[in-house]
């Protein structure tokens, strides 16, 4: 991306970004890329986070969308890939509506172009950490029934609010609001306590907190916890590579003796409100 776009600022690097770099993507600018360049080359193979979370993002679309979900709020949403949220969830349910909910420039620049012609999704600029003020916003109020089973997402974005921000009741927040049946779906970067990975886990936390101020790699405990006031569906918490794999792939992984050191660094879950 080599073009100046109002509102975006190319000497500091966005969240967005780096994992568009980090996927293979264009979007980008030379900032992003040191911290991208920084896993690549010094942490070889942790790319493979980004890689297995957005595939386990795209089983999960499908399996809420499977479970009688017709609506989904997506928080961090990101920059637009090729599977996004309404597209998945429209294999499933053509009616999906989605409200992605995003404040960087980057995202809202390309994910409104995107979304210009569509009246069933829309790209909502809010901070993730005011939930009031998002569940207010007149097109969130369009698109999503809070009297109808929701999905509500978090990919890989809360392990990028440090422990002050307490992700634990902002997703609680999200819980207590939705009526019973929702799904909420949460992925998180893994502590490697335990996993012979923690010299690799408390680099790439370091590198997170100098260049952009926030990232934690939480333990499977704390995890948990973000999943307070839910019921976890199988298989429970587990990561992103091992969660409801698809059957037809080449190599179905069947424990994390499978998976590379890096795919075993974040996991996700899906839990329903009773």
């Amino acid at each position: 991306m080599t073009e100046q776009r109002s509102g975006i600022d190319e000497s500091k690097p966005s969240i967005a970004r780096v994992y568009d770099y980090l996927l293979g993507g264009t979007d980008n600018f030379a900032v992003d890329r040191e911290i991208g360049d920084f896993f690549l080359r010094d942490l070889p193979g942790s790319a493979a986070m980004a890689l297995a979370n957005r595939q386990a993002l795209v089983r999960a679309v499908g399996a809420m969308a499977d479970a009688g979900v017709h609506q989904f709020i997506d928080m961090g949403s990101g920059l637009p890939t090729a599977d996004n949220v309404h597209q998945v969830a429209r294999r499933h349910v053509p009616d999906a509506r989605v409200a992605y909910i995003d404040h960087d420039p980057t995202v809202l620049a390309h994910g409104r172009a995107l979304l210009a012609a569509d009246e069933r999704t829309a790209l909502v600029e809010a901070d993730l950490r005011e939930p009031e003020s998002i569940r207010r916003h007149p097109e969130v109020q369009r698109l999503i029934d809070f009297d109808q089973p929701v999905g509500v997402i978090f990919s890989a974005i809360l392990h990028h609010l440090n422990d002050t921000e307490r992700p634990a009741a902002l997703a609680r927040w999200w819980v207590d609001r939705v009526p019973s049946g929702s799904l909420v779906y949460i992925s998180h970067f893994r502590s490697g306590a335990g996993t012979g990975a923690e010299q690799e886990t408390r680099r790439a936390e370091q590198k997170l907190q100098q260049s952009l101020g926030r990232g934690r790699w939480r333990t499977d405990e704390e995890i948990l916890t973000l999943f307070d006031g839910l019921d976890l569906l199988e298989p429970g918490l587990v990561p992103c590579s091992l969660w409801r794999p698809d059957p037809t792939a080449t190599q179905v992984p069947t424990g994390e003796g499978d998976l590379s050191l890096w795919e075993r660094l974040i996991s996700c879950g899906l839990g329903r409100k009773p």
